[in-house]
């Protein structure tokens, strides 16, 4: 059995364990794509990340990211966490201030202003409206008319989200699922707040995986798939995410010269060593 470096890093929240967490393992080279898979299952967190030696010489690290059930090429929130553990445990970037993540999307950079960091958004793969059948699937499980909705597209960055927008933030807040209609779907929903309100617009993230279902707290990809679809919000804004299930996750979009910065605060919580 040997001990690799574990940090547990809480993203998109200065409110204290008020993001989402991320596990992050070092010097993961070694590792198999199942003993990944397992560590990731065992912490039980939305995702897990592994840290690597890069393989393009432009990039700074790699990173191999798993949830519970599977890897994904990209994900938000562990990019953030993991370059904030990458930092963290000494690592100096090639370029001040920006890391270059390699992961299954392709080099992500990564902007670092202390504990606040964020990442440029991948390009959309695809984006398109949904189908007549898909739209009344997903409305069946949110509990919403048709009426309600004011645009709704398929958006995928690496995941695959279903997004609806509705009229306003108290509309998502009051959602209550049922996860029958929704199993197998990454669900997206989105409303704007009125003005004056801290946060432009309230989000909410919902994913089914095979038997399970849940509510992500704070979302990094679908954020930054949001921000690339509705051109209508600010190019600077803050998104809520997290209120329905006890968190204060707040995240900055930033469209800047053609592209959409994403980030947050991160907080560094655990620092150890775990056994494989």
């Amino acid at each position: 059995m040997r001990e690799l470096r574990f940090t547990q890093v809480d993203v998109f929240s200065a409110v204290p364990l008020g993001g989402n967490p991320v596990a992050v393992v070092h010097d993961a080279d070694d590792l198999t794509a199942g003993q990944m898979q397992r560590f990731a299952a065992w912490t039980n967190l939305s995702e897990t990340t592994f840290l690597l030696r890069p393989t393009t010489p432009e990039a700074d690290y790699r990173v191999r990211i798993f949830t519970t059930r599977g890897e994904l090429p990209f994900a938000g929130h562990p990019t953030l966490g993991s370059a904030r553990a990458w930092a963290e445990a000494g690592g100096t970037p090639r370029r001040p201030g920006v890391i270059v993540q390699e992961c299954g999307a392709g080099p992500v950079e990564v902007r670092c202003t202390g504990s606040a960091l964020a990442f440029a958004a991948p390009p959309l793969t695809r984006r398109g409206p949904l189908a007549p059948d898909l739209l009344a699937r997903v409305l069946e499980g949110l509990g919403v008319g048709a009426g309600d909705v004011v645009a709704s597209s398929h958006l995928v960055n690496g995941p695959e989200w279903v997004v609806v927008r509705l009229a306003d933030a108290a509309g998502v807040l009051r959602l209550v699922p049922d996860p029958g209609p929704l199993a197998g779907l990454a669900v997206g929903v989105v409303g704007a707040h009125p003005e004056g309100h801290e946060a432009a617009v309230e989000v909410r993230a919902f994913v089914g995986e095979g038997a399970t279902f849940v509510e992500d707290p704070v979302t990094g990809s679908l954020n930054a798939a949001i921000g690339q679809w509705l051109s209508d919000l600010p190019d600077r804004y803050v998104a809520a995410q997290g209120g329905a299930v006890g968190r204060a996750g707040r995240v900055r979009v930033e469209r800047e010269g053609g592209r959409v910065w994403v980030g947050g605060d991160t907080e560094v919580v655990l620092r150890g060593t775990a056994a494989f």
